[in-house]
């Protein structure tokens, strides 16, 4: 083991400060570059949501399954520092591809600010994103262990710090990075043609890749570095097929028991080898429940932003984004870690309550499961607020009268009149075997069906000027509208058609006595400019406002012709806009925080401290692959149990959670805790007591045979 004079820093090593630094500029390389991602393959690729969500998600379980390939290398080959410095090259080569494949005039021969060749960006990007994987992936389980390497026997108050401070620099790095990437991205550039900064935005994560590893050589000097000790890995599943064959081979009752099924080794390998063998399975036997808390806890990137897409974003004077609910996580992780550590703990402590490990790992889980039943809370509040969209078999339809004069319209059960430019209230919601006929009517005039095959599913909007003339519009939205946008459509009831302009998006030719199709804006006034192909007099407005836009609502405006010639509008609202305000997804994620606090800092620091020293990045691994596990759960989840409600699959989640809980307390009651260290020091003392005696069997043989003879 080369060993080297290590320097202490209010009683740490220093060179702890070296890879926290190092840690801090990785996450924050590895968050910001995910963070794009998502938007990368929608809008400069051109993929759908399904797919780019698919690539996405395999993508991060990709960079959960590679740290047991990290940690091989590491234990058994390299050594984690090697590992670490010759991954890190990987992943920084990595991030560099990423970045070039997102550089629009790579390809862009015509100069018209899109790419001609997609392959070539797409070839780029994929072979960028494996490099990723596999740095990012191989270098986890190894930076944690090392860090945990550098403190001496006795320091384990420092060490369970450590992982603390460590597990604050993943947050603060991916909090300022999601904060940072999508501002340079915003930014416009281009060598012939100004476009989006996909490769500035890249190539900053790429640029602190490199800073990381450079801070982390700088440190060479003063690291612990243990030597691997050859193939473990091959070692421990030799030994266990053999300790399972053994025992298979000796099931009758004519063999006395052992006291433990891998105590069946012991005919070919040696005890130390054997125990541990032990401390690790006992650890990985204990994950195995652990994913279902991944599972819930990723879930905050998908469903719970999803959710904040129909509540409202106004929180006094901030106004915030679905997508920003977020960093919420991060900011609180960042806050609490500091509070358990310095407060909470001390306190229970000071109760005599002994909170091991395992315990904190248990409240964790409860806490999640809490922060879902929360979820399903807040959910059903929800629901009370949200529309009613039609279901697979209905139709649901509402009018609007753009006509001079009163109109009354009868459907099957119920007879509406409406007065010149109102429209029905709500939407009518019909089977769709029930919508037989529709007929239109006006006082004087013959009675007018509506023939029209009305979409199944869809909200439809029947347009009646006159009592002859109608015209059906499927409205194209069967839910709130994404990200907490606000739908807008115009209604044309002038003679010819027109074309409007709301800021930089464009309703191109509206014809006569139609609707346009939805366009999508973020809060605030918008102004509408109009232009039609007759003149419109001079000395009337052509600008128009629509009201004060605030989340998930969608309005439709009636632009008609005044008997003066002047355009007037009318505001007609589709959708609500949301009621329920996001600040109350603040005590989820506060329990899903704290949850998160209790059991992830803890599970790191338990995987190292019950590890062998041999198999220490193993383990973390191990912990890591428990995240892969709940990610791909979420996947299948997702996609097999389609359920109509969405607080019932939270309550699910909730309750899966708490049986796992259960489950894991009393795993835990029967789990007993080893210090590997005494216990390899124990191993040592035995190796050096047979040496000793193998030595004095040499000097003592002599002298016996004489006194024989």
């Amino acid at each position: 083991m080369g060993m080297s004079k290590s320097r202490d820093c209010f009683g740490y090593p220093l060179s702890i400060f070296f890879i926290v630094v190092n840690e801090f500029c990785e996450r924050f390389s590895y968050y910001g570059m995910r963070a794009l991602l998502i938007l990368y393959f929608t809008r400069f690729i051109g993929w759908d949501d399904n797919l780019s969500t698919a690539i996405y998600h395999t993508f991060v379980a990709l960079c959960y399954l590679t740290p047991i390939l990290g940690a091989l290398i590491a234990d058994s080959w390299l050594g984690k520092f090697k590992t670490i410095v010759s991954l890190s090259i990987v992943y920084t080569i990595g991030q560099a591809v990423t970045a070039v494949s997102s550089i629009h005039d790579l390809t862009d021969f015509d100069h018209d600010g899109t790419p001609d060749n997609l392959s070539v960006h797409i070839a780029l990007s994929m072979t960028g994103l494996a490099l990723i994987a596999l740095g990012t992936g191989g270098i986890k389980p190894c930076v944690s262990a090392f860090g945990g390497d550098q403190f001496e026997e006795g320091q384990e108050k420092q060490r369970n710090r450590f992982f603390s401070i460590f597990y604050l620099a993943i947050n603060a790095g991916s909090l300022l990075s999601t904060i940072i990437t999508p501002m340079l991205r915003v930014q416009l550039c281009g060598i012939h043609s100004k476009q989006a900064c996909y490769p500035l935005a890249f190539g900053v994560p790429a640029a602190l890749m490199a800073v990381s590893l450079i801070v982390f050589v700088i440190g060479s000097g003063m690291y612990k570095k243990f030597q691997p000790q050859g193939n473990i890995m091959g070692k421990v599943v030799k030994c266990i097929g053999f300790a399972i064959k053994n025992r298979f081979r000796h099931r009758s009752k004519a063999f006395p028991k052992r006291e433990h099924w891998l105590d069946w080794a012991r005919e070919k390998y040696n005890e130390r080898l054997i125990s541990q063998i032990k401390m690790v399975t006992r650890v990985m036997f204990l994950y195995i429940p652990l994913p279902m808390f991944w599972a819930l806890f990723d879930q905050q990137g998908s469903r719970w932003t999803l959710q904040a897409t129909t509540m409202n974003g106004k929180i006094g004077l901030l106004e915030l984004q679905p997508d920003q609910m977020q960093t919420v996580n991060a900011i609180l992780i960042i806050i609490m870690v500091p509070i358990m550590d310095a407060v909470v703990y001390p306190l229970i402590a000071k109760c005599g309550f002994n909170f091991t490990s395992l315990k904190k790992m248990t409240v964790g889980m409860f806490l999640a499961s809490m922060a879902f039943v929360v979820a399903a809370i807040v959910q059903v509040e929800i629901d009370k607020t949200l529309p009613v969209f039609p279901k697979q078999n209905e139709v649901q339809v509402k009018v609007l009268n753009i006509g001079n004069s009163s109109m009354t319209v009868s459907f099957p059960g119920s007879v509406v009149t409406l007065p010149q430019m109102t429209q029905t209230n709500e939407f009518m919601t019909f089977d769709v075997d029930k919508l037989t006929s529709i007929n239109i009517s006006s006082p004087g005039s013959p009675i007018t069906p509506v023939t029209y095959n009305f979409e199944q599913g869809h909200r439809h909007t029947l347009l009646v000027w006159d009592p002859i003339y109608y015209r059906v519009v499927k409205d194209g939205l069967n839910q709130k509208p994404e990200k907490g946008e606000n739908g807008i459509r115009f209604v044309n009831s002038f003679d010819e058609s027109f074309n409007i302009t709301v800021g930089e998006n464009a309703f191109v030719n509206v014809t006569s006595h139609n609707a346009s199709e939805y366009q999508f804006f973020s809060l605030g006034v918008k102004n509408f400019t109009l232009s039609s192909t007759q003149q419109i007099p001079q000395n009337c407005t052509k600008n128009f406002q629509s009201s004060n836009l605030e989340f998930g609502s969608a309005f439709t405006y009636v632009i008609r012709r005044e008997d003066t010639g002047c355009p007037k509008m009318y505001e007609f609202e589709d959708i609500s806009p949301n009621t329920i305000n996001m600040a109350l997804q603040i005590p989820q994620y506060f329990l899903l925080t704290c949850g998160e606090v209790v059991f992830s800092v803890t599970g790191l620091e338990f995987s190292y401290s019950q590890a062998p020293s041999n198999m220490k990045s193993v383990l973390q691994a191990g912990w890591l692959l428990t995240v892969a596990v709940g990610n791909i759960i979420v996947l299948i989840v997702a996609g097999a149990g389609q359920f109509s409600e969405q607080w019932a699959e939270y309550i699910l989640f909730a309750a899966l959670l708490l049986v796992v809980c259960i489950i894991f307390a009393i795993m835990a009651r029967f789990y007993t805790y080893v210090n590997p260290a005494e216990i390899e020091a124990r191993f040592d003392n035995e190796d050096e007591k047979k040496n000793l005696e193998n030595m004095n069997k040499y000097a003592t043989v002599a002298p016996v045979s004489q006194t024989q003879m």
